[in-house]
């Protein structure tokens, strides 16, 4: 039963207009405690906010009282160092440090409980000069006394440390917009290091906090402050009126992530008149006002009515704690009303955490929330738990509870009944994953069951319940045989709840407890708004986008996502070096993509999803990047998991960084990309990818520093400071040309492709979990799609390698062509196996049985030998030609020995389940062609080249080159151009080499200055391909002239260009 608010407030009287019933709803929840406490009992106000009787009975509560008093004139003055909470601009409050320039500190011993302090201070502001938002900080210090009955060495006394003890902060205008008078009790919140937002609200919470008693002078009439009316005329100019000097050192302001110099400030506020065409501008002008007092409001305010409106993206910058101001605050929320009800929920936690910094409860930011979330039920179902998860912070629990039944309130009762299901059944979950996490690893499996069935309980007496992760997943049952947990240090649960769709699969998530999810659901939501950016711009990545969702400190939900495998796993099929090997994702693809179409499909998902992973995770700094936390799936969309540590934030080995690429992109990456171990055109593609993806981020700072920005206050470690937020914006380097940036972050895929730390990490990670590896799982074969076994599929009859026959792709060898007849099955069945293949499915017998349940020695069908079946198997290093027909033969003879043997085994080794039933049962196509062949009809390939002409500059970006021709060794090709006409051979621009390849990326910019425009038009670019020779000169590979009489000035001509081959000629 909930009893309404307001009738648990003596002295307050509900008094206000309303339009509709949503009005009436939230401002029944909106109430304060009463302001004026002289009418009011303070004993019994404070038995009632700090505990029980017998609590003060105890004389535990320890009160430090100081009065303060205002008087017109005194001669002791009160130092008042600006706040900052966030750059550019003090939020208005006041330090109150007890003590005066002309006397002492106070120096108090606590010899009771109750200390009295009879000291006045008078700050040296006139009260006209106040602003609104102003707010009143006293803190309490303390330093250590010296030992009892000793005497204190010599400059010890100096050498005291004073600490903060506590503080508490008070609005010195209430939520009426009324100075503050009379006797305040404002109870002290503990100092706490790293504290970004503090609470206006004093900390009646904790039974033990300290009790301040500040007296504000009374008088006989209340001082009120009016909202002034916006000045009547604000000039505005153009922008391109700016001198060049103000114009870079305006925009260098305005691309500025740290704190503005006063300087910056003085510029940009005596150029505010220029800008207003620049809506990002907005926030840094304003910041930059010298003075927020009554008497500047009216300028201020006009230049905020005349201003471009701003979209819902750039107003989420004006709700920064910088930005206190009642009126700008209203107008940001004014401007964001537009968003629609999707968009708003992907910026939904950033809003929540602006709520801190309100001045009042009472705000057009939380109406705007309950009005929105009464209107869409997600968005009431998000804000519910993002609300709930915020009540464990101490110094606002207050505000957001008050919030939470403000919601509840207007919600209505069917969706509190249902928040009340998922409420228990979360709770219910954390208890039973906190006991698996605690019982002993051979005890987890049976607390899990026992737990579960509190869960299947729960389901019988309730018939559904909505999931946390998303209000449209709706459950009915948990599959108990299902769920189990992971092996990792947080045992998470694996759970399986029964859709209550009877056509729907199940639904699959992971619950963890012991884990803080808050940074993981951060960096999921900037990474679904980075995708939704590349849409919109109509580059679809491929990126796989899930949900996690913290339902409270230490616990939460994360979706899981089907037909997904770690590479860990993928990489482990290849042995316990498999990080090292070039093959094994590739090899995987093919197993699971089986058809040409489809196997081409999937690397192209391959190619977009590993692209836009790349910038993703250098943009915001994911650390800790080993192969158990990415992941690919069967269609080949690869994606990353666990983001414990981002923003630079690396896991350190001693003073070792574990994370020493930009980030992970492998040589068994670049395989899947370039059909093989040779760069091919792919690799170009992706590597375009990944520059415009980067680019597009770049255009979109100001966003993703103001989403950042206002999770400074939330709490999680990595995202604390302005340094968090400055290693964003270095890696967007926002002040960096489109061409500059591309050339940046090609260096960064060459960087990453060839830092060996990568794989030396993945290596080491396996190493570490093989500790966890169940002796429950059977080996698998790294070429089998699924499990066969003998029910389902068969027993095999008999086996027969009939011949062999020559390959060439993936590599050079040889096939061996296998005749299956089956149990029940018509006909035979003809596959083709590797040599290799077999060699890894007797390895895993031997895994699986021991020796004396195989057979001891059998005879070849050809050659009449013996050897034993599992410890005699046809050598793979052979000295010679292995690849030969010859050896072919031999070893098919060999193969079909061992394979008659393997059938006519016991019969738990002729019918085991995994390795060998369905060995032999599915078919792999390996006539797939993994390389691009060069573009027909080029005779010595092509090259990509970005032209632009400005400021009588010409600018050549050499992007790719493919299709080189070469005489059967991969050349160091280099590219050197020449602007014709040029007698005098002083147009010599040149690129770097790269190394043994026919597909080169260079992506590198080469300038011409002083071009004139009227000159451009008769100029020519020859441009050579030539190898670079050690020893000899260097060959010619190819060349091209580019006449540029087509290239329309300040616009960028990108484009693939033939290379011819003369022929004879060689370069100098």
């Amino acid at each position: 039963k909930r009893t309404p608010l307001y009738s648990l407030l003596p002295g307050f009287n509900l008094c206000v207009l309303v339009s509709s019933t949503v009005d009436l709803l939230i401002y029944q929840t909106l109430c304060y405690a009463h302001d004026d406490l002289d009418h009011i009992d303070v004993d019994h106000y404070l038995l009632k906010v700090c505990g029980q009787a017998e609590f003060l009975q105890k004389i535990v509560l320890v009160y430090s009282v100081l009065v303060i008093h205002k008087q017109s004139t005194t001669t002791h003055y009160v130092s008042l160092p600006p706040f900052y909470d966030l750059p550019h601009t003090p939020l208005f409050p006041f330090s109150l440090f007890l003590y005066s320039p002309h006397s002492p500190p106070p120096t108090l011993f606590l010899s009771s409980h109750i200390s009295v302090f009879s000291y006045r201070v008078c700050f040296p502001i006139q009260i006209n000069q106040l602003p609104r938002e102003t707010q009143l900080t006293v803190t309490l210090y303390a330093s250590a006394l010296p030992p009892p009955g000793g005497a204190e060495e010599k400059g010890s006394k100096q050498r005291r440390s004073i600490e903060p003890l506590g503080w508490v902060t008070m609005p010195l205008f209430n939520f009426r917009h009324i100075l503050t008078c009379g006797r305040k009790l404002l109870g002290l919140w503990p100092s706490t290091p790293g504290s970004k937002a503090r609470s206006s609200s004093p900390n009646f919470s904790q039974p033990d906090s300290v009790i301040l008693q500040v007296d504000f002078p009374t008088s006989s009439f209340e001082v009120l402050f009016s909202t002034p009316a916006p000045g009547e005329f604000c000039p505005q100019y153009d922008f391109s009126r700016l001198d060049q000097h103000s114009n870079e050192i305006f925009y260098s302001s305005l691309l500025s992530v740290s704190r503005l110099t006063p300087e910056d400030k003085r510029l940009l506020w005596e150029k505010r008149s220029f800008c207003q065409t620049e809506s990002g501008a907005l926030p840094l002008v304003l910041a930059s006002a010298p003075r927020w007092e009554w008497a500047c409001l009216p300028d201020i305010y006009a230049l905020l009515r005349q201003w471009a409106c701003l979209n819902h993206l750039d107003a989420l910058g004006l709700l920064h704690a910088t930005f206190p101001d009642q009126e700008l605050r209203r107008t940001a929320v004014q401007w964001m009303d537009s968003i629609s009800d999707p968009e708003l929920l992907d910026f939904l936690p950033q809003l929540v955490q602006a709520l801190k910094y309100e001045c009042y409860l009472d705000c057009p930011l939380v109406r705007f929330l309950l009005r929105r979330a009464i209107g869409d039920v997600r968005i009431a179902h998000y804000l519910f738990w993002l609300l709930k998860d915020n009540l464990q912070d101490s110094q606002f629990s207050g505000r957001y509870q008050h919030l939470l039944a403000a919601l509840l309130c207007c919600v209505g009762r069917g969706l509190r009944e249902e928040f009340d299901r998922q409420s228990w059944l979360v709770s219910i979950l954390a208890k039973v994953a906190q006991g698996v996490r605690d019982a002993s690893p051979s005890g987890r499996q049976t607390v899990l069951r026992e737990g579960l069935e509190e869960v299947k309980q729960f389901f019988s007496v309730n018939s559904s319940c909505r999931l946390p992760l998303n209000p449209g997943l709706l459950v009915k049952a948990i599959n108990i045989k299902l769920c189990s947990y992971f092996n990792s240090n947080a045992v998470p649960l694996k759970l399986s709840f029964q859709n209550m769709d009877p056509r729907g699969d199940n639904i699959n998530v992971i619950f963890k407890s012991g884990d803080d999810l808050r940074q993981d659901m951060l960096t999921l939501q900037i990474i679904r708004i980075m995708n939704k950016i590349w849409i919109q711009e109509g580059l679809d990545m491929r990126m796989v986008i899930f949900r996690c969702f913290s339902t409270g400190r230490g616990r939460g939900m994360v979706e899981m996502i089907p037909q997904a495998e770690t590479l860990r796993k993928i990489q482990g099929e290849h042995g316990v070096t498999g990080s090292f090997k070039d093959r094994p994702l590739a090899d995987w693809l093919q197993k699971h993509n089986p058809k040409e179409d489809e196997y081409e499909k999937a690397v192209e998902n391959f190619i977009y999803s590993c692209a836009g992973c790349c910038v993703a995770t250098y943009i915001l700094g994911i650390c800790d990047r080993h192969n158990d936390n990415i992941m690919l799936k069967t269609s080949g969309h690869m994606f990353h998991i666990d983001f414990g540590k981002f923003l630079g934030h690396a896991q350190m080995f001693g003073n070792i960084k574990r994370d020493r690429a930009p980030f992970v992109f492998t040589s068994d990456m670049a395989y899947v990309i370039n059909g093989g171990d040779k760069p091919s055109s792919r690799f170009h593609d992706f590597v375009d990818l990944c520059c415009e993806a980067y680019n597009l981020i770049r255009k979109h700072t100001h966003l993703f520093l103001n989403l950042l920005g206002l999770m400074l206050s939330c709490g999680i470690p990595e995202l604390s400071d302005l340094d968090d937020l400055k290693y964003v914006y270095d890696a967007l380097r926002p002040h960096e040309s489109e061409e500059d940036a591309t050339m940046y972050f090609t260096r960064l895929i060459e960087s990453s492709l060839g830092s060996v730390a990568t794989k030396l990490n993945f290596f080491i990670h396996n190493l570490a979990q093989m500790k966890f590896a169940s002796s429950e799982e059977r080996p698998v074969l790294s070429f089998a799609p699924r499990v066969y076994t003998l029910k389902t599929d068969g027993l095999i009859r008999n086996l027969f390698v009939c011949q062999h026959i020559r390959t060439y792709s993936p590599s050079k060898g040889y096939m061996f062509v296998v005749k299956v007849d089956r149990e029940g099955q018509q006909g035979s069945v003809l596959v083709q196996r590797s040599f290799e293949e077999f060699y890894e499915l007797h390895n895993k017998l031997r895994l699986i049985f021991p020796s004396s349940k195989l057979p001891s020695n059998y005879q070849l069908y050809s050659v009449t030998m013996l050897f034993d079946a599992f410890s005699s198997f046809p050598s793979r290093f052979l000295i010679g030609r292995s690849r030969g027909e010859a050896m072919a033969d031999r070893r098919k003879d060999e193969l079909n020995g061992y394979v008659w043997h393997l059938v006519h085994a016991a019969p738990e080794v002729a019918q085991v389940t995994v390795p060998f039933d369905l060995w032999f049962r599915h078919p792999i196509t390996f006539a797939l062609s993994l390389c691009w062949p060069p573009v027909s009809g080029k005779v010595a390939g092509e090259v990509k080249l970005s032209i632009t002409y400005k400021s009588d500059k010409l600018f050549i970006m050499v992007m790719h080159i493919r299709g080189l021709v070469s005489d059967g060794t991969d050349p160091d090709p280099y590219v050197k151009l020449y602007l014709l006409p040029d007698p005098q051979k002083t147009s010599k621009r040149k690129t770097k080499a790269a190394r043994r390849t026919c597909n080169p990326t260079y992506n590198e910019m080469l300038v011409y200055d002083r071009i004139p425009r009227g000159d451009l038009q008769q100029r020519v670019i020859h441009l050579r391909v030539l190898g670079d020779g050690a020893f000899w000169e260097n060959t010619l590979l190819g060349q091209a002239f580019i006449p540029l009489k087509t290239l329309t000035p300040g616009q960028c001509w990108a484009d693939w260009h033939q290379l011819s081959m003369p022929s004879t000629e060689s370069a100098r």
